[in-house]
């Protein structure tokens, strides 16, 4: 059952003023608990012995559970005297949650707080006063074993925090980040991370990788931070929202949301990028063509997993075009898709995909461990064949069966391999056009001829593509043609698409910045392929 919660930023001492809204808003819509981030007390000899005397008597009324713990000051000796004396509470319904702490509600919500700021000073070990402003770095680990969180609570910002968001921070003074912080969220992977700060700020939500069984659920953390009570540009310090913390994981990332700005990168796989003249624009999703004039240009370096438009831990990969993600892989739609919605007539959306490894790795062979390059490999046919199940399927019974070709791209100077999935007439298909399409662009750009090899020699570049017939998802009713790569001619990289665009007379469309669709098309596409594609996923996956 979903509880209502409302967090609040720092009152410093102001209770007569904050409480008796807090009462009027839970008369109108009654909350479960309250939190009350940073400060609740005034800083020390602010003079305020008349608020906190009129707070323990019980003449400041306390309107619901509320619960609070340290900001930057120290809390107030009378304070203290009131909490070891009385389990923590100060007053009727008033509670200090500690320092460094976790707490489950009756309302079964899982609260993580790590109050303070980081002291420096202390190299080693957990800080010894549960009350003074100062946590450790050892505070922060041993929070780590709280095994998940639905709230978690801290007074500085984690690290980071603003890397890949379009967020526009808040003015100074800027809120102080640290490693520590930005560690705990990411291995808590909170539903909420709230924080206190000058201003508001509210980030998009952002995801985290995948540790589960369930692969296809990934955690979601919105991270935001309150404003202090009476700020002089009235920003908002207060928020409401609920909360069932027995709801699982989203089985799709929200729209808008980013990949988390905490993962450290990954450690690049494989050696130093190469310059080659078959992919001039290394940094791009997809290179415009194999002819540009860079033979004089510096080679850049290959980019990192922070870099890459396919890695899921960078802050540029664009979550509303991922559709399934698995234990090894993933699929996206792809951007300025070849196809349009209109296309085949018996679907409604591109049907182009991407089937992608989460490993950044330019080959599947350069994947270092053995285990994970074979299980990464079987999960990209899997996903390929239950693309092809799909399309058996939806188009059984409509004017046209489909078959698919899935092509590939495999050079040790690549950046993150992948396969590319179409859909293509069957007739077409069965009658050796789409095998003589390639066959013949090859020629006609003086190729080598391409080969029916499945095999792979070590450490070789290739291009290959496999053309299912349809109907029949048999692996006899496929064909393979494999082309080596050498350096005796230039391969041009859009190649694939070049081929099936003339196929299927969308000559133009070859350049994928001419099909650029907007933000709501592309996630209209994305949405259509999901529904399609939600019976068949757990053969993908």
């Amino acid at each position: 059952m979903a509880s209502k919660v409302v967090v609040i930023g720092s009152i410093n001492g102001r209770f007569k003023d904050v409480f008796p809204k807090l009462a009027a808003l839970q008369s109108k819509n009654p909350f479960s608990l309250a939190v009350i981030l940073g400060d609740l007390f005034a800083a020390p000899d602010s003079g305020d012995d008349h608020a906190i005397t009129d707070l323990l008597n019980g003449a400041t009324r306390i309107p619901l559970h509320t619960y609070f713990s340290i900001g930057q000051h120290p809390l107030p000796q009378r304070i203290i005297d009131k909490i070891e004396t009385n389990a923590g509470e100060v007053c009727e319904n008033l509670y200090f949650l500690g320092k460094r702490t976790t707490l489950t509600t009756s309302e079964g919500i899982k609260i993580v707080v790590l109050g303070g700021r980081l002291d420096g000073g202390i190299s080693a070990g957990v800080s010894k006063d549960k009350y003074l402003p100062f946590y450790t770095n050892d505070d922060a680990r041993a929070l780590r074993g709280a095994n998940g969180a639905d709230l978690l609570l801290t007074y500085e910002w984690p690290e980071s925090i603003q890397r890949g968001s379009g967020v526009a921070p808040p003015d100074s003074p800027k809120p102080l980040q640290r490693p520590e912080i930005a560690n705990l969220c990411g291995v808590l992977k909170p539903r909420y991370h709230f924080s206190s700060s000058s201003a508001f700020y509210e980030r998009e939500p952002f995801f985290h990788e995948s540790t589960d069984k369930d692969h296809s659920a990934r955690r979601i953390t919105r991270f935001l931070s309150l404003a202090e009570f009476g700020n002089v540009k009235k920003e908002k310090w207060l928020y409401a929202f609920s909360i069932n913390p027995a709801d699982p994981p989203p089985s799709s990332i929200p729209v808008g949301a980013t990949a988390s700005p905490l993962d450290a990168p990954l450690t690049r796989r494989g050696g130093k990028r190469s310059h080659s003249e078959s992919e001039p624009q290394p940094f791009s999703r997809f290179s415009r063509t194999s002819h540009s004039n860079h033979q004089h240009k510096r080679a850049r370096p290959q980019p990192a997993p922070s870099e890459c438009f396919f890695c899921l831990s960078s802050p540029t990969v664009q979550t509303h075009l991922i559709t399934s993600i698995a234990t090894e892989a993933y699929l996206t739609t792809a951007r300025g898709p070849l196809s349009t919605a209109s296309t085949f007539s018996s679907l409604n959306f591109p049907a182009h995909i991407l089937i992608i490894p989460l490993a950044h790795s330019p080959t599947l062979a350069s994947i270092e461990e053995l285990e994970a390059r074979e299980n990464t490999l079987a999960e990209m046919h899997r996903y390929r064949h239950a693309l092809q199940d799909m399309l058996r399927t939806k188009s059984a019974n409509g004017e046209q069966s489909l078959g698919a070709v899935t092509w590939e791209v495999s050079r040790k100077g690549g950046v993150h391999t992948h396969w590319q999935f179409l859909p293509v007439s069957a007739q077409m298909a069965q009658k050796g056009l789409v095998e003589a399409a390639f066959r013949v662009e090859a020629e006609n750009r003086k190729y080598p001829k391409f080969g029916d090899r499945q095999s792979v020699g070590e450490g070789e570049d290739f291009f290959r593509v496999w053309i299912w017939l349809g109907s029949s998802l048999d692996e006899s009713n496929e064909k393979c043609l494999f082309l080596p790569l050498t350096s005796s001619f230039r391969f041009d990289m859009q190649f694939g698409r070049h081929v099936m665009a003339k196929l299927l007379g969308l000559e133009d469309r070859m350049d994928w910045r001419d099909c650029a669709q907007g933000q709501e098309e592309e996630v209209r596409d994305a949405e259509r392929f999901k529904g399609a594609f939600k019976e068949f996923e757990e053969v993908g996956a």
